[in-house]
């Protein structure tokens, strides 16, 4: 086995540890501009106007605003039934069950395809596979209404789960490869903002459109919003692939900070406020070889052409792709990480699943336009999570690594799992149990929003912690977090209607907050032990980081 990298003092680095905060100013590297100046810059970018660290605000918002565009379409299609199923049993041959059911394999499908989608996208571009997974979603919602048997319903949720695949883990690495770590944060919100709100949006949507329309055409008009995507994401999506050297500034486990092969020799601001160089053509000095490299401009037709070519040249390496995210469910962080979220996307399904069962019937009686415009209250707990998570969970994590010596370690994140460890288990209670007793409608709309709220919480702090551990084996690692999170997601999706049933919601319900409460405490382990676990898996890490990067496939 090759040893891992040492430092000048013999010692090793430490996956995810790095100096962030420049609080003497002496690190030779690249700084933020601002009222962040004393933030180094991780990853380091290079010096070529095309390498998508270096975009100009207005085109990373751009880029930004697809994948928002993205998901928020595909994401409505797959939840547009929460609040029609009364509608769709009775009049298809469909029962609750296999509604559920069928909800269960498409979230199987969404884990599992992105072992074969994520390779593609890493291998080939981001952005053919952004554009076949919304074709695709397109044409199946199209389908959707004229499946009437379970059979045909499993098949038509097979093919759905394993085209949304991309939105489960090619968000993610698309916002790593435009933002810096003192960044991510905010931006990995705002996705989850998305991705949850378009969960939660589509059920409100779909309430009024079946009382309007029909059932029916809630499918449609699914079909019709992933047509506006595609067109969007065609005209102004470009790719964000981008082959560079190791870029990690790692802390060595003595302590000392390391700086990246791409360090400079003198510190180095960089103003994000303002525009990358626009010129046809520049000549700057790479900071990987130190000699005059000549980068040119690409142009609009170049920028949304379906592959670039320094894709295509790439030789072919699907298959180590495909095995490394297995491989990776040994690494105890990017396990936990897919736990994580995937034990609170569990809170969302059961949420979901039971939605249209409490309110759609007595003593509530709510019509599917009143079904769906309940998800309101989710709505405001999404962007309640997205702002926690989001801006104050990166003032969060500087502020402790300015405490510390400007060292940020990615546990820090983990402390803003303490709001869960409350909010989950009230409010799963308030749902199931103030169901049973019949509160006050208003009661179980409260709650909603607090699970989701939960729900986002989880999806934001559980990615950041795997990318933010292993940034180097990211496009990689998030395959495995899926793979866990939706594996999770199947299996209550499949028991979901048997168990409220069986044991009532009063039962079923205090059972659930006591399993969210211990599922919520996990963290702590993880804000004690994370680092040493990050420790033990530096030859690992670094023997999986080489093979990525002999394969030409470090972006």
């Amino acid at each position: 086995m090759e040893s891992e990298p040492e430092t000048m003092d013999g010692s090793t680095f430490i996956p995810g540890t790095v100096h962030l905060v420049d609080l003497e100013g002496t690190m030779h590297t690249k700084h933020a501009s601002g009222g962040h100046r004393d933030i180094v810059l991780v990853p380091t970018p290079s010096n070529d106007p095309n390498d998508p660290l270096n975009w100009s605000p207005r085109r990373k918002l751009l880029s930004t605003t697809c994948m928002c565009v993205y998901t928020l379409m595909v994401g409505i299609a797959s939840a547009l039934i929460y609040s029609v199923e009364t509608p769709i049993t009775e009049a298809t041959e469909l029962t609750l069950d296999n509604l559920n059911s069928g909800t269960g394999y498409l979230f199987l499908l969404a884990g599992w395809g992105c072992l074969f989608w994520q390779p593609i996208a890493l291998q080939y571009g981001k952005r053919p596979v952004y554009l076949i997974s919304t074709l695709a979603n397109t044409a199946i919602q199209i389908w959707a209404p004229h499946t009437k048997t379970n059979g045909q319903w499993i098949a038509k949720n097979i093919l759905q789960g394993f085209f949304s695949a991309p939105i489960e883990s090619l968000c993610e690495i698309s916002i790593t490869d435009l933002y810096f770590t003192h960044e991510r944060g905010f931006y990995m919100a705002l996705y989850a903002l998305f991705l949850a709100g378009s969960n939660f949006l589509a059920p409100i949507l779909a309430g009024f459109i079946n009382d309007g329309q029909g059932w029916q055409w809630v499918l449609y008009w699914g079909g019709i919003f992933c047509g506006i995507g595609f067109v969007f994401l065609f005209f102004f999506m470009e790719e964000t692939n981008y082959h560079r050297a190791l870029t990690t500034n790692f802390i060595s486990s003595s302590g000392n900070q390391t700086p990246s092969p791409q360090a400079h020799t003198s510190p180095e601001v960089i103003d994000e406020k303002k525009v990358a160089p626009e010129m046809e053509q520049c000549t700057l000095n790479d900071t990987e070889t130190g000699i005059a490299q000549s980068y040119k401009e690409k142009t609009y037709l170049q920028k949304i052409a379906l592959f670039q070519k320094a894709d295509l040249g790439q030789p072919n390496r699907l298959l180590g792709m495909v095995q490394r995210p297995l491989i990776f469910l040994t690494f105890p962080v990017i396990f936990f990480s897919g736990f994580s979220y995937g034990s609170y996307l569990v809170w969302f399904n059961v949420l979901n699943g039971t939605s249209s069962l409490i309110l759609g019937n007595s003593p509530y009686n709510f019509k599917s336009s009143m079904v769906g415009l309940s998800y309101i209250s989710t709505l405001l707990g999404v962007i309640v999570a997205a702002i926690y998570t989001g801006k104050f969970g990166d003032w969060f994590m500087i502020r402790l690594a300015r405490k510390r010596n400007g060292i940020m370690e990615p546990e820090y994140r983990l402390w803003l799992f303490g709001f869960c460890v409350v909010a989950l288990p009230f409010g799963l209670i308030l749902w199931g149990v103030g169901a049973a007793h019949h509160v006050h409608w208003f009661g179980l709309l409260f709650a909603m929003g607090v699970i989701a709220c939960c729900n986002t919480i989880g999806i934001t702090l559980s990615v950041n912690y795997c990318i933010d551990s292993y940034r180097d084996l990211s496009g990689e690692a998030i395959i495995t977090v899926i793979v866990v999170r939706n594996t999770m997601s199947f299996a209550i999706g499949y028991g979901l209607t048997p168990w409220v049933t069986d044991m009532g919601y009063q039962n079923a319900f205090i059972v659930a907050a006591f399993i969210g409460l211990a599922q919520a405490l996990t963290f702590l382990v993880f804000v004690k032990y994370g680092k040493t676990l990050r420790k033990r898996s530096i030859a690992r890490y670094w023997k999986y980081v080489k093979e990525i990067e002999k394969a030409g496939l470090k972006h």
